[in-house]
């Protein structure tokens, strides 16, 4: 099984730098190139003036500061190309050096389009937006990539899948050059390729269609050539010019739907060219793992690869545009040029174009798996979590837990271990000391460990889960419900959640907006109900009240706290998990510790 080093940002440094270089060659090449096309041009209008006027040299002459000034043109557009793709380069190393040192939040696209309010967990687990779990995984360029891996974070894989694309993502972890040119050609993808537009286009039906049409554009054309010939030997001039008006209101006739159909193929083709390209540099590569070859082989349209049939509809549109010269206009028009034309741009549709979806759907499937090689080559000491099937209650054992949106170096991490008991933890603490990055954390190793990913652990076993979480709920005015309100909408998705598959639940202050008493008996009756289903979770409370409930449902609840200590007016934590229920509040000295007034109350005298 491939390793990753064990110093990757010394690897990407060192390529940066050789990058760099490149970037730097090819500017002073560009700037080379610049200077002689100003050079040749300027040489020569000298040398058309001297043809022109003194007349010294023949007309031909001009031809030889014109092939120079073409070839320098040619070679100038080569050179700027490379060098944008090694700029790009550049830029995906520098992203993965801020990925390697945390520097990395509000780099990269966020997914923003992504987010669902409404979703289960993706707003509490903070998986899109900027400094989200998607800013930080997504490596992919094109749209069809980003799509890919949203889908992957906001919907679990079964058991075999998770494997499937674990076996993927280490096969490609090493493969640091085959991740340089997916980043540098998919860059081109990202502007140039609109999925569902081409998609739609690829399998729409078709414009023009039938066999007599082109047949007769055939043999119009065939009379009017053998016109034309009549009436150079001698025929009346009557016969080409009758043939010409049929030819043209046979064009005419066909003129709106030829021209509708070869306008909408230009932009797919030129998406397709882009497309053909990075799924050259994915064919390009040898695979062991069945799924990528699988993948690779699914860019094999029967009769070549994507390139090659992205090649095919291009062509069709160069040619297309050959009409537009004044020379080859006549001819044509002659030949009916734009009929068939047409014709061969629906069969190719006819031919390819079912398969459009597929070959984007299996690029953003590449770039997914990818995106999760990057990530486990940058953290070589996350590991792949163990996924296994359970019978009865789930299964979430974690040893080591931290936050992956977190620093490094300032992340503290935490054992956690759910199943039969105990099946719920009740975390109780002070403000600020962790509760809520606790359950984010345990929240998002279930969707890195179930999309795939490795995780921020030293170890990880689970089962397949489902999450619900209300670790963000928020009031909507615009729908005129309050907090308390959408909070129970929440719950009770949750619970439905839990009554058809294995669930995981991270409530935070269950019931806030309630009285004490009222919040006590909810939270009491809604964990009896998911301990009865297929649930685990935890749940959080400033509540010291809601802590017996761990003590009534043991040994399926227990309690476990998060403490603080207050030095010289100052908060500290140490964000480590205790067992027990927390034993004080730290509520009144936050407050007298930013200055607020608060009295201290004095202890009641035992005398008294």
């Amino acid at each position: 099984m491939a390793t990753a080093p064990a110093d990757p940002a010394s690897l990407y440094r060192s390529r940066l730098g050789e990058r760099k270089a490149e970037a730097r060659a090819l500017d002073a090449q560009a700037d080379r190139l610049g200077m002689g096309r100003l050079v040749t041009f300027l040489s020569g209008l000298a040398l058309g003036w001297v043809v022109a006027g003194p007349g010294w040299l023949a007309a031909w002459w001009m031809a030889v500061p014109t092939a120079v000034f073409v070839g320098l043109v040619v070679a100038h557009d080569r050179v700027l190309l490379a060098r944008d793709r090694v700029r790009r380069a550049v830029a995906w190393y520098e992203r993965g050096l801020a990925r390697i040192d945390d520097s990395w939040p509000g780099q990269g696209p966020g997914g923003d389009r992504f987010a669902d309010p409404d979703h289960l967990y993706a707003q509490d687990l903070d998986l899109f937006g900027d400094g989200s779990l998607f800013q930080l995984l997504c490596t992919a360029q094109t749209r069809g990539g980003e799509q890919m891996l949203a889908d992957w974070l906001s919907d679990p894989a079964e058991v075999a899948e998770v494997r499937r694309r674990q076996e993927a993502a280490i096969e490609l972890r090493p493969r640091i050059e085959l991740r340089e040119q997916l980043s540098t050609v998919g860059a081109e993808a990202r502007t140039a390729i609109d999925p569902p537009a081409l998609e739609a286009w690829a399998v729409a039906s078709p414009v023009v269609s039938g066999v007599w049409p082109r047949l007769l554009a055939v043999t119009m054309s065939l009379l009017v050539v053998a016109a034309i010939f009549a009436w150079n030997e001698g025929a009346s001039g009557w016969v080409p010019v009758v043939a010409l008006l049929a030819l043209g209101v046979f064009a005419k006739r066909w003129a709106e739907t030829t021209t509708q159909v070869m306008t909408g193929a230009s932009a797919p083709a030129a998406e397709l060219t882009v497309l053909g390209e990075v799924s050259a540099v994915v064919r390009a590569e040898r695979y062991d793992t069945g799924s990528l070859q699988a993948l690779a082989q699914g860019l094999d349209t029967g009769d070549g690869d994507v390139r090659e049939a992205a090649g095919r509809l291009r062509r069709l549109v160069e040619l297309h545009d050959w009409q537009r010269n004044m020379l080859f206009a006549p001819l044509a028009g002659l030949l009916c040029w734009q009929l068939h034309l047409a014709f061969a741009v629906e069969a190719w549709r006819a031919r390819h174009g079912a398969q459009v979806g597929g070959w984007l759907r299996r690029i953003g499937e590449m770039e997914a798996l990818a995106a999760l090689g990057t990530y486990a080559f940058e953290h070589p000491d996350d590991p792949f979590p163990e996924v296994v099937e359970v019978e009865g209650v789930p299964r979430y054992e974690a040893t080591a837990l931290a936050h992956p949106l977190l620093p490094v170096a300032t992340a503290v991490a935490n054992d956690v271990r759910l199943g039969v008991e105990p099946r719920v933890l009740i975390v109780s603490g002070s403000n600020m000391s962790g509760k809520t990055t606790f359950l984010r954390s345990i929240g998002v190793s279930v969707v890195m460990a179930l999309m795939g990913a490795p995780v921020r652990a030293r170890q990880l076993c689970l089962s397949p889960l489902a999450i619900g979480a209300t670790l963000r709920i928020e009031d909507s005015l615009q729908a005129g419900r309050s907090r308390f309100y959408t909070e129970v909408l929440r719950l009770g998705q949750v619970v439905e959640s839990a009554r058809s598959r294995p669930t995981l639940f991270l409530f935070d202050e269950l019931f806030h907006g309630t009285n004490s008493h009222d919040r006590t008996e909810g939270a009491r009756g809604l964990l009896d109900s998911l301990l009865r289903l297929a649930a685990i979770g935890l749940v959080t409370t400033h509540d010291l009240a809601l802590s017996e409930i761990g003590d009534q449902l043991a040994p399926a609840a227990s309690n476990v706290h998060f403490d603080d200590l207050l030095v010289d007016r100052e908060m500290r934590f140490d964000y480590r998990l205790k067992p027990g229920p927390v034993t004080h509040s730290n509520a009144l000295a936050i407050m007298r510790a930013v200055g607020l007034d608060i009295p201290v109350a004095e202890s009641p005298d035992p005398e008294a």
